[in-house]
């Protein structure tokens, strides 16, 4: 069934000062209105040269790329208009293209629209949406592959035997002369093979949620220990404001960077001290810093000389988390080998390399899995909710229930993996995920 949608507009890329801009249309009204603002007569699927004209003004020098339905990004007739890089001219030719009968596209509708017309399936649009907001190589690569329909397989390959074995139960209930009734013990060996398969997934999961969102690692320490100085030093340029008073950081502070593929969130955080000797913006700021510690995963503790009791109670805090040692200020400081310290300074560089591959080596052994794809926290869910409906199949087999038992849970366990790859969706889905979009993808 072919969806009748009407014509949108938008700049597919950021409305800034550029080289270029472009300006996409989509609708079955795109090469009509496309037509009446351009130079010349468009060849379909060839590249256009001309001018955006308003009557007898030109607006803009162009190249103007027209693609025939269902050939397109969105499965419809598309335009994408290559202007200048001005605000002014992309803003201008916009309300000209308004004029004659487009509207403004609404976030991520053009990737909608290319799901509505089964061009790509859910997990592939969300697979967009990874790629555009991808820090890391790592999360790139995985979200190309699912891009390229790696995780839609999986989970048709999943559907298919769990789709089969309902329509034989299905069969054998409407049919029982003709079809033989399958046995339970069959029925739970195909559940119990899906919900290994389903476990195989999950079990990365962790992993998956690393790769897509990053690794959180946290600077912790007293005030005036060096946070603000290591963390500028992490990502090579100077984002935190450093100086001698205490107190200076009095907000957590978030900056990603890529190490070897890696998402790396590093955050800086708060001097801990008595808070007896802090002020109520600072006393604020120690409570952030300690909910900091609770959502990382790496801690970077930092110390000047020696590890007081303050320091201790810290570090206990932060006991559940993979905890790396720096004393700071080698440079004035002697180094030490408390805790396994890494000894470092800011001030020269030093110990830095040798701080990032100790990083590295924990990231490695929190995310060691080399995965060909990743999923999301919706999916996931799908995923248990499919793993719990087959384990309620196999639940209700032991007690020999009638066949159109097992085949109501079956049913769902097939359309909770649909609704992964968009067999099954709401409006309130769909929303939820093309709402994190920007507008003109």
């Amino acid at each position: 069934m072919e969806n009748n949608f009407d014509t949108i507009v938008a700049t597919a890329t950021p409305l800034a000062y550029s080289a270029v801009g472009i300006i996409r249309i989509s609708g079955k009204n795109s090469f009509f209105i496309a037509e009446s603002i351009f130079s010349k007569k468009i060849v379909p699927k060839k590249i256009n040269y001309g001018y955006i004209v308003d009557n007898s003004k030109k607006l803009d020098e162009v190249v103007l790329l027209p693609f025939v339905a269902p050939h397109s990004y969105t499965g419809e007739d598309v335009v994408e208009i290559q202007t200048h890089g001005s605000p002014v001219i992309i803003n201008s030719i916009i309300e000209l293209i308004i004029s004659k009968g487009a509207r403004m596209a609404q976030k991520g509708e053009f990737t909608k629209r290319a799901f509505l017309n089964h061009r790509i399936d859910l997990s592939q649009a969300e697979a967009v949406l990874d790629i555009i907001n991808s820090k890391g190589t790592k999360s790139t690569e995985n979200a190309l592959a699912n891009l390229g329909g790696y995780l839609k397989d999986k989970i048709n390959f999943l559907k298919k035997d769990l789709t089969e074995l309902y329509s034989k139960i299905i069969a054998s209930i409407d049919f029982p002369e003709d079809v033989a009734e399958i046995e339970s013990k069959d029925i739970v060996s195909i559940c119990n093979d899906k919900i290994l398969e389903i476990d195989n997934i999950l079990k990365n999961s962790s992993s998956h949620d690393f790769i897509r969102d990053g690794i959180n690692v946290c600077l912790i320490g007293k005030p005036n220990v060096g946070k603000s100085s290591l963390f500028n030093s992490l990502l090579n340029y100077t984002r935190a404001i450093v100086t001698p008073i205490e107190g200076t950081t009095r907000d957590t502070i978030k900056e990603a960077v890529n190490l070897n593929g890696y998402i790396i969130n590093f955050v800086d955080t708060a001097g801990i001290r008595d808070k007896d000797k802090a002020d109520v913006v600072e006393k604020i700021g120690i409570e952030n810093s300690l909910k900091t510690i609770e959502t990382s995963n790496i801690v970077l503790f930092l110390f000047e000389n020696s590890i007081d009791e303050i320091d201790k109670n810290l570090i206990e805090f932060a006991k559940d988390k993979e905890i790396l040692y720096i004393q700071t200020k080698c440079d004035i400081n002697k180094p030490t080998s408390e805790n396994n310290a890494i000894n470092i300074s800011s001030m020269t560089g030093f110990g830095i390399n040798i701080l990032k591959d100790k990083i590295y080596e924990i990231v490695q052994k929190l995310a060691p899995e080399e995965l060909d794809y990743t999923t999301n926290k919706r999916q996931q869910t799908c995923l248990i909710q499919a793993k719990n409906a087959l384990l309620n199949v196999i639940e209700t087999s032991e007690f020999n229930c009638e066949p159109d038992l097992f085949a109501m849970d079956l049913k769902s366990a097939i359309l909770s993996l649909g609704e992964i790859v968009g067999e099954v969706f709401t409006d309130t889905i769909l929303d939820d995920i093309f709402s994190n979009f920007c507008i003109g993808k």
